[in-house]
């Protein structure tokens, strides 16, 4: 705190100098004043060389300093906001200093140059360079009453630098523009029988001039190794969290890999780990049915301060199965958010005094697919699985504030629209649907990842 103390004043030290050398006298009892007041009120955040640089010139123009010395104060009177009254009195101040400078620059300019050509008009290249050498060093002088080049520049680069979020939230929210195909299979289609096995399923991103533009992607097994290379990566939630994990799976390991994992993944309300040696990813699917439990899990992260790259969640049939109170579903959705946002930015603490930044999570919230309430397979989720209570556990989703359309921390993986837009034929349940949904939702999330990371591949 010390060392941040004495850096504000000889900030201000400096700045108080560099205003007396255009004649305003601002006494350094009114900068202590201000240190004192923010130091009692708002403590000085902590000093950043980078921030400085790029602010060099506010400070220049800092506004609540008068011209004139204290005359006093009571003690429910600021100082800060009687400065604030001269500050009509500074501007004058500054621009007749201006003024004056351009004045004292023309006569230093015209002047020698008119000396300078009476005296050396036969000598062309002697004059020219004299007039050179005063031009360049008037400019010098002039400087500082300019924005610099490099302000110049940082605001020509922080504009376009606004448009390219704009372009890309936009393409965020196009990410699930989808368009599906389902038709009958063309040599092994059973009449007698209608399940989802029957149908063939293609899906493609919608042909339009806003959705092409973005360059969306479907990522083979290699775009995936170079995109999740080195990353841990951490699917929580129910049995749609599962299939989902087994879908991301299937696009970096091969057929015989994938044999192995079906086994494994899909032990009843179990956990699974796995290491893929050839990407160096580990991927850990955590049996999480309810939201507390989710809840739990980031409050572990935070515990033991190691976090994932990638964070998938999402839970809310076993609630509406066994509960079915979306307002109870909603408080729980609260209390996860908030620890959640704990997590952003994260940092690791060493003792009392050392910390070290870390790379916040990529966070995304699997949403709840589309029920299919005559094709759920007991009677008791057909009463209590209906299309109005999942809209009212889908709105507790949107008031909780955890997506980012909403200002929340995590994207929305909306399986809730893939699988409308896929129809009945994708499901046998009314509940679950064919892996090429969550195939899908993987390929939506993987293409955020491009887009927040500013990545082509």
């Amino acid at each position: 705190m010390g060392a941040i103390s004495i850096t504000r004043v000889q900030i201000l030290l400096l700045l108080e100098l560099n205003l007396a050398s255009a004649g305003i006298t601002f006494p350094s009892k009114y900068f202590l004043r201000i240190l004192q007041l923010q130091a009692t009120h708002n403590p000085p955040p902590t000093f950043s060389p980078t921030l400085f640089r790029s602010r060099r010139k506010v400070l220049f123009f800092f506004p609540q300093i008068s011209g004139s010395p204290f005359k006093g104060h009571s003690k429910n009177q600021n100082p800060i906001c009687e400065f604030h009254r001269d500050l009509g009195t500074i501007k004058r101040a500054m621009l007749g200093a201006v003024q004056l400078g351009l004045l004292a620059a023309c006569v230093v300019l015209f002047v020698p140059m008119g000396m300078a050509g009476w005296h050396l008009s036969r000598n062309k290249v002697l004059f020219f360079s004299g007039a050179l050498f005063i031009t360049l060093a008037v400019g010098v002088h002039l400087t500082p009453y300019f924005p610099s080049v490099s302000d110049f520049v940082t605001s020509v680069s922080s504009s376009s630098v606004n448009v390219v979020v704009d372009d890309r939230d936009s393409c965020v929210s196009l990410l699930h523009e989808i368009v599906w195909e389902v038709r009958p299979r063309v040599f092994d289609f059973d009449p007698m029988n209608n399940n989802s096995v029957n149908y063939e399923k293609s899906w493609s991103w919608k042909r339009s001039g806003s959705v092409e533009s973005c360059e969306f992607q479907r990522l083979n097994r290699h775009d995936v190794s170079v995109l999740l290379n080195g990353s841990w990566v951490v699917v929580a939630g129910d049995s749609q969290a599962r299939i989902f994990a087994l879908s991301l799976l299937s696009l970096v390991l091969d057929s015989e890999g994938m044999e192995s994992v079906k086994g494994s993944l899909f032990k009843r309300h179990s956990d699974y780990h796995t290491e893929v040696d050839e990407m160096g990813m580990v991927l850990d699917f955590m049996w999480a049915p309810y939201v507390t439990n989710l809840t739990s899990l980031v409050a572990g992260f935070k515990r033991n301060r190691v976090y994932p790259d990638l964070l998938v969640m999402g839970s809310g049939l076993w609630h509406m199965l066994h509960i079915t109170n979306a307002s109870d579903y909603g408080v729980s959705l609260g209390v996860l958010r908030s620890s959640v946002t704990s997590l952003l930015p994260v940092s690791s603490e060493f003792g009392n005094e050392e910390s070290m930044a870390v790379r916040s999570p990529h966070l995304f919230w699997l949403g709840m697919p589309t029920l299919v309430n005559s094709m759920l397979n007991t009677a008791e989720k057909r009463e209590k699985m209906t299309d109005l209570v999942r809209e009212e556990y889908e709105r507790e989703v949107k008031r909780s504030g955890m997506l980012r359309q909403f200002e929340g921390p995590l994207h929305l993986l909306d399986i809730g629209s893939l699988s409308w837009n896929c129809g009945i034929r994708c499901t046998d349940d009314g509940m679950h649907y064919d892996g090429v949904v969550y195939e899908a939702g993987v390929h939506v999330m993987l293409n955020a990842l491009l887009i927040e990371s500013h990545q082509k591949i």
